[in-house]
């Protein structure tokens, strides 16, 4: 990431209070950081002009292929918008590197609240940690309104002999290295979670990495045992009976979701758009139109 700073530790035995190297504190102070500016997602610039907004058609960037829990929202999102703001929404799909090339564009755009980005974890946390990207996820973006946050289902094939999350561990544990579990990309949610759960349990599985929604798909087609995937695209299946639910990422169980018997922390994915930074004066609006906006479209 350009004009990150780096901290010169000049002695190996100089440590800060909780025991961690100077080296390994900067990088902590960092992540926090960025994770905490990703919780107000959307995005506006820092320099356009005060007029009437929105005098011409919208594009909104959905950094990911098409079929995802965020490109489902915002066609909802941009089909309601169309009367309330007075202008189309058109939503673009611009997939690749975990949505840093979507991004990325954003990036490059007039600060004019007319180019907006869907920012999620993947894109404003950890590409920022993970790769050298050529933008500052903090200082190139303004955050607009948060548009959804939605926990993640640990689902399986029906074909996988277990009915919860424990027969399933059991199973894994059998099987080491014998199964397949697919994930958006490196770094996204479903990818960091599936480390987490080889590391907390004991078990070895493959993971690979899919655009857009493709690996609910391929549970259901039993090409892979298992992915986390968000309850938009995991739901209608495991309703359907096509895919089996053992956990959810969130403090309590899902009412929508009863099967999900057990939780799994409290790993959400925030969601909503972003523009270029330097709008000053005009953040406020845009914010206020697209809050306005929404209210009776994602929240009804």
């Amino acid at each position: 990431m350009k004009n990150r700073k780096r901290e010169i530790c000049t002695s190996g035995s100089v440590r800060d209070e909780d025991g961690q190297p100077p080296h390994l504190l900067g990088r902590r102070r960092q992540f926090l950081h960025l994770a905490a500016g990703a919780a107000a997602l959307p995005v506006v610039s820092r320099i356009a002009r005060a007029q009437a907004y929105p005098s011409r058609p919208i594009t909104m960037i959905v950094p990911f292929a098409p079929g995802g829990l965020t490109d489902v929202i915002c066609r909802i999102l941009a089909e309601g918008m169309r009367t309330s703001l007075g202008q189309p929404v058109i939503i673009e799909n611009v997939g690749g590197a975990n949505g840093s090339i979507g991004t990325g564009r954003v990036a490059r755009a007039a600060p004019d609240g007319y180019t907006l980005v869907v920012g999620i974890w993947n894109t404003h946390v950890a590409n920022a940690a993970i790769y050298a990207l050529q933008y500052d996820v903090v200082k190139d973006f303004e955050p607009v309104l948060l548009l959804a946050d939605a926990p993640l289902l640990l689902v399986a094939s029906k074909a996988v002999p277990a009915n919860d999350l424990r027969e399933f561990i059991a199973w894994l544990k059998l099987n080491p290295d014998k199964s397949s579990m697919g994930t958006v990309g490196a770094g996204s949610p479903g990818h960091l979670l599936g480390l987490l759960l080889q590391k907390e349990t004991g078990t070895r599985f493959g993971l690979v990495a899919y655009h857009g929604a493709g690996p609910m798909q391929d549970v259901v087609a039993g090409q892979i045992e298992t992915t986390f995937a968000n309850t938009a695209t995991s739901l209608p299946h495991v309703r359907a009976g096509s895919a089996k639910a053992f956990a959810v990422t969130a403090k309590k169980r899902l009412a929508v979701a009863p099967g999900a018997h057990r939780h799994l922390g409290s790993a959400r994915g925030p969601r909503g758009p972003v523009t270029r930074a330097g709008a000053g004066p005009v953040v406020s609006e845009i914010s206020q139109r697209w809050t306005a906006g929404t209210a009776g479209h994602l929240y009804s």
